[in-house]
Order: C-alpha cells, then sequence, then structure tokens
C-alpha cells in the first residue's frame, strides 16, 4: 500500500493501523521519516522565513536606527541612557546597554533580537537561542564588525537554511523514534490487559501509525499559527487512544484446549 494512503487512513482507521503490523519494519522506518519530513514544514518554513527576514531588517537597522556600541568584556556598551525598542513589518529588535531589560522581556516577541547587556537573544517563530558576549572575553566587537558579520551571513543564506532544515529534520526524527518506542512499550501493557497475541515489533509498527492523527493536528495547527495548550498531554492522549483501539482490532490470544 502506498505510503499516503498509509497515511491517510492513519488518520481515522484504528483497523488498518491493525493490519499495518504485519508489514516489513523497513517501510514503517520509512514512514515515520515520511510523516516526520511533512509535519515539520510549517515550522521550517515559518522559521526560515522569519529568519530571513529577521538577518534584512537588523541590516538595514543597525546602519540606521541604532546608536554605535562596542561588545568588550563580556558587556555591552554605547551611549544611549535608556532601552531602544524598534517595531518593523512583525520583527522587534531590542538594544540595551544600560541593563534593564531581561531575556525573558524579549522572549515575549514571536520575532525578535535582543542585543542585551551580558548576552544576544534571537526569537524566531518563539524558538529562542541564547549568545552570552562572555564566550568571547578577549575580543572587542563594534557595530560595523556586526553589520560585517550580518552581510556575510545574509550571502550565505542559500547555504545556511537547506542546513538548518537539515539539523531541524534530524531533531525531529530523532524525537519521533523515540517517541514511537516509549508509545510501543505501552503498548505491551496494553496487549496483556487486551489479552491480545503481539509481539514488540508490532506494536512499535502500530505505534508508528498510530502517531499520525496527532502529527498531522499539530503541523496544521503549526501552519495556522495557533498555539494549542498542553500540547504534549494531548499528543499523548490521542496517540494511546488510536493504539488502543486498533490493538482492540487484533484477534484475542486464545489458550489451547488439553
Amino acid at each position: 500500500m502506498n505510503m499516503f494512503v498509509q497515511l491517510w487512513k492513519s488518520l481515522y482507521s484504528p483497523k488498518d493501523i491493525a493490519r499495518f503490523r504485519f508489514q516489513g519494519i523497513g517501510k514503517t522506518i520509512g514512514y515515520v521519516f515520511l510523516l516526520t519530513f511533512l509535519s515539520i514544514l510549517p515550522m521550517a518554513y515559518y522559521l526560515t522565513t522569519s529568519f530571513v527576514e529577521g538577518i534584512r531588517n537588523t541590516s538595514a537597522l543597525l546602519q540606521n536606527e541604532l546608536p554605535s556600541f562596542t561588545i568588550e568584556n563580556g558587556q555591552l556598551h554605547s551611549s544611549a541612557k535608556e532601552p531602544v525598542h524598534i517595531d518593523q513589518h512583525g520583527f522587534t529588535i531590542v538594544f540595551d546597554s544600560t541593563g534593564q531589560v531581561t531575556k525573558e522581556d524579549v522572549e515575549r516577541f514571536n520575532n525578535a533580537i535582543g542585543l542585551l547587556k551580558h548576552e544576544a537573544v534571537l526569537i524566531a517563530n518563539h524558538q529562542s537561542q541564547y549568545y552570552s558576549y562572555s564566550a568571547f572575553p578577549d575580543v572587542k566587537i563594534t557595530d560595523k564588525d556586526v553589520h560585517s558579520f550580518i552581510e556575510t551571513l545574509q550571502s550565505l543564506l542559500p547555504v545556511f537554511i537547506p542546513l538548518l532544515f537539515i539539523i531541524i529534520y534530524l531533531f525531529a526524527s530523532a524525537s519521533k523514534f523515540i517517541g514511537i518506542c516509549i508509545l510501543a512499550f505501552f503498548g505491551l501493557i496494553l496487549r496483556s490487559t487486551l489479552d491480545k497475541k503481539l509481539q514488540y515489533r508490532h506494536t512499535w509498527i502500530m505505534s508508528a501509525y498510530s502517531v499520525t492523527l496527532s502529527t498531522v493536528f499539530f503541523a496544521v495547527m503549526e501552519a495556522l499559527q495557533t498555539a494549542v495548550p498542553y500540547a504534549a498531554f494531548i499528543h499523548w492522549f490521542v496517540s494511546i487512544v488510536m493504539l488502543f483501539l486498533a490493538m482492540k482490532e487484533v484477534p484475542s490470544s486464545r489458550p489451547h484446549n488439553e
């Protein structure tokens, strides 16, 4: 059966998920890679577009809006007496050499760059990264150096963006496989409760298809830029319920008559 057909049936049919338990483990692994690839497309799109837009805006604002500054001995220095906030097309730059703004303040924005007293903060589609100035104790960095670095980064974007996507994909795939392995162990517990004759390889294969509904749901929510409360709980609850319903479709083991 085609993997896309399997994906479609796994959204609504526990009976088909139960039937998939007899297929080869290699095809199931391929299915997990396909499901992961499709699920990260919305996140990867928003993350890369936010990153590219942030780089462009930062380059322009460094030249026109921010005061001259230096980063030396692990601290940001400038002539500004108060924090500077610049909002442009949904992207925010926070510049603060006074120490009044914290990284938690910057995290409130969807897409932002914070040049703070002791660290730089990058927020892209709610994903945060931190860079402490103390990591470069013997280096003096000026605004001209930063602008030059950003120009270099812009020229490397055709290489950097595919590399970023690959990293996201590998991390997401590893997380998906770990989650499926854990769910498969739950399947072994359910096996005894439901009196089903299943091996771990069967519960693993069924678990791989049981996570489809939850994975697709959260991918759609990501595409719509809609936050889902208690996301981890919902994911596990839906996946366990799908696995439970699929296992109920498996014939029960019967004791041999002596």
